[in-house]
């Protein structure tokens, strides 16, 4: 049998070997620990909005009231899309007054892909 020795370092050495970081400022309290909050706006809304106007893409919205309208989105901007119709007015309509948006024609509109 071998008799094996542990080696162990002092407390002291190991303090001597850690140099705290200068730019990490000590903090307390659970505030340290909290993650930051997320963005309050992400490119999600712009970049679907760009993709269907530059696509010329028929969409289909459902307003608050029930109301469905339909047309393509010319443009949009903070609180308003304008729906351009055929046959029909061109329409401004306030982002607060929409339920939600799709793509006319598509099967999700119907309520899934086998129609459920």
């Amino acid at each position: 049998m071998v008799n094996r020795k542990l080696i162990r370092p002092s407390l002291t050495e190991v303090k001597e070997q850690f140099v705290p970081r200068p730019h990490a400022a000590p903090q307390s309290g659970p505030a340290a620990r909290k993650k930051p909050a997320p963005p309050d706006q992400t490119a999600a809304e712009n970049f679907y909005y760009v993709k269907q106007m530059q696509a010329r893409t028929p969409v289909a919205l459902q307003l608050t009231d029930g109301e469905v309208l339909r047309g393509i989105v010319e443009w949009y901007d903070r609180d308003c899309i304008k729906l351009t119709r055929v046959g029909s007015p061109n329409l401004l309509i306030y982002k607060h007054c929409i339920k939600y948006v799709y793509k006319e024609g598509s099967e999700f509109s119907q309520g899934g892909a086998n129609g459920q």
